[in-house]
C-alpha cells in the first residue's frame, strides 16, 4: 500500500493507504476528503478533483497531459503544480505523496 496525504484548505490532513492502480481522486472519494468533488467520475471531463501536488513532488509525479491541461482551464486558482487527481496513478514512486485541497473547484 502506498501513503496518501491530503491536506485540506483548512489544514486538516487525511492520510490514507491506497492501492497500486487506483487514483489519487479514487482514493480521495473513498476516504471523504473534503473538497475533492469528482463530478465527472475520473474522466477528465471536469476540474472538480483539482489538487495542488507538494512541490518536493512535483517531478515525481510528472507534468499533466495536453487533455489534462485543457480541463485545468477550468479550474480554480490554477498553480504550476496543478493537477487533476484522477490523472494521478497510484504507483510505489509515490509513497508519501503530499496534495492540497484548494479552497474550491472551479
Amino acid at each position: 500500500m502506498t501513503k496518501l496525504t491530503f491536506i485540506a484548505f483548512d489544514g486538516t490532513e487525511f492520510d490514507l493507504e491506497a492501492e497500486n492502480g487506483s487514483t489519487v481522486m479514487e482514493n480521495a472519494i473513498r476516504n471523504g476528503v473534503p473538497g475533492i468533488e469528482a463530478e465527472c467520475g475520473g474522466a477528465c471531463a471536469c476540474a472538480t478533483c483539482h489538487v495542488y501536488v507538494d512541490e518536493q513532488w512535483t517531478e515525481i509525479v510528472g507534468p499533466p497531459e495536453a487533455m489534462e491541461e485543457d480541463m485545468l482551464d477550468f479550474a480554480y486558482d490554477v498553480r504550476p503544480n496543478s493537477r487533476l487527481s484522477c490523472q494521478i496513478r497510484v504507483r510505489d514512486e509515490l509513497d508519501g505523496l503530499v496534495v492540497r485541497v484548494p479552497e474550491r473547484q472551479g
